[in-house]
């Protein structure tokens, strides 16, 4: 009965372990404090708004170096957006939700309703630049658990 009891205990701390590993520091190991989630929030509002607007150079300046590398240039970039990630190039209802590690990744997570109205969750990977700012270093997204903005 203990040594159950023990593996259950075992089994719910491996459970809250990923949770306490999110916990607010880039994989550098530095706090992430308000200015840089401040900084990541407007790094990405500033790429939906370039996506919004049709404007490639804008959206494109707020990936990151090997993001840039792999697409070349703002017309490729833009059109990957356009063909494989609808619901963040015409976003709408744009939530941020939890900022943390995961994976020993910086993600950002927002919800987000496509222009079909199905609501995603965005998970953007971020990257501070040698010169201490944010850019995108990739995203993700899947359809979001039924909850509302």
């Amino acid at each position: 009965m203990l040594a159950r009891i023990a593996s259950q205990f075992l089994f719910a701390l491996l459970l809250v372990l990923p949770a306490i590993a999110r916990a607010d520091s880039p994989a550098a190991g530095a706090p992430v404090g308000q200015a840089d989630r401040a900084a990541i929030e407007a790094v990405i509002s500033h790429q939906l708004g370039a996506f919004h607007r049709d404007d490639g150079q804008a959206a494109f300046s707020d990936a990151s170096p090997m993001i840039q590398e792999m697409f070349h240039d703002p017309g490729t970039f833009m059109e990957m957006v356009k063909t494989g990630y609808l619901p963040v190039y015409r976003s709408s209802h744009v939530e941020f939700r939890d900022l943390g590690m995961i994976d020993g990744k910086l993600i950002q997570q927002v919800y987000m309703v496509g222009p079909d109205g199905v609501a995603v969750l965005a998970l953007y990977e971020m990257q501070r630049q040698p010169d201490g700012s944010w850019r995108i270093n990739g995203c993700s997204i899947a359809r979001a658990p039924d909850q509302g903005v």
